[in-house]
């Protein structure tokens, strides 16, 4: 369902109306609610999250473990349902979309970035680009595409070794190419540096800076690395399931990660 003028017309913060402002929008999210659980065991994961994403932003999401950053990335990417709320991807409102839609839609408009780099490990660096491509007619011309994409993060001379020959850093780069292979609007990245030493993070970080800059692509990535949020052209603040632009005073900078308990003296 597309966003119609009726629900979006109200001014926006900017001076113009929202209609306006979703047409550089790649995704918006509505009062997103995301409750597990039921009577006393209920756990509200998101609580009225109101986001709007320009195309071509590189946004980090910073929070402490349990704030909800990975359940706000699953709904984002169609992963998961809101219990309550609206999700827009490029217009259109992937919350109440069937499922036989929806994967048309994580297929064409989102990458995947994960902690774990999700490799198959039976197969070579190269095959595992294609994984998302596997079902789809015309593998000749993705297979092309893989290895530029290969070329592009640094790994053309990697292509037939398997995840146990590579280090973590050339995995997570492995990964990256797979989240491209379609072409995606966004990508959505899960502490894409969460498993990498200091110097490969870095490298990584400054990959996916390239690729938004030069690539045109949106990053959103949720993450503890200050790193990462140093890098971002906007940093937003999850706690307890509330997204903020601002950081919450509560929050510390411990080695580098944010977290919600003060350092020990």
């Amino acid at each position: 369902m597309d966003m119609s003028e009726h629900e979006t017309g109200q001014r926006n913060n900017t001076g113009g109306t929202a209609v306006e402002d979703q047409q550089q929008s790649i995704i918006v999210t509505q009062k997103l609610t995301k409750i597990y659980g039921r009577g006393t065991t209920r756990v509200a994961a998101l609580k009225g999250v109101n986001l709007r994403v320009r195309k071509g932003e590189f946004i980090a999401v910073l929070g402490p473990s349990g704030s909800g950053k990975t359940t706000l990335l699953n709904m984002l990417g169609a992963l998961d349902r809101p219990t309550r709320g609206r999700v827009f991807i490029d217009r259109v409102e992937t919350s109440r979309l069937p499922e036989r839609q929806l994967y048309k839609i994580r297929r064409k408009k989102v990458g995947f970035i994960f902690q774990t780099y999700y490799l198959v490990p039976t197969l070579n660096t190269l095959q595992n680009v294609l994984v998302p491509v596997l079902p789809i007619r015309g593998n000749k011309r993705y297979k092309k595409r893989a290895v530029r994409l290969l070329e592009l993060v640094g790994l053309k001379d990697r292509i037939h070794h398997k995840p146990g020959e590579l280090s973590g850093g050339e995995e997570q780069r492995v990964a990256i190419a797979r989240a491209l292979i379609l072409n995606p609007s966004v990508i959505l990245a899960d502490e894409p540096t969460g498993n990498l030493d200091t110097k490969t993070g870095a490298e990584i970080i400054e990959l996916m800076q390239r690729l938004n800059e030069k690539g045109g692509k949106t990053f959103i990535i949720v993450t503890h690395d200050r790193r990462i949020a140093e890098s971002a052209e906007r940093v937003l603040y999850l706690v307890d399931g509330r997204l903020s632009d601002s950081p919450p005073e509560e929050l510390y900078m411990v080695d580098g990660r944010l977290v919600d308990v003060p350092p020990e003296e």
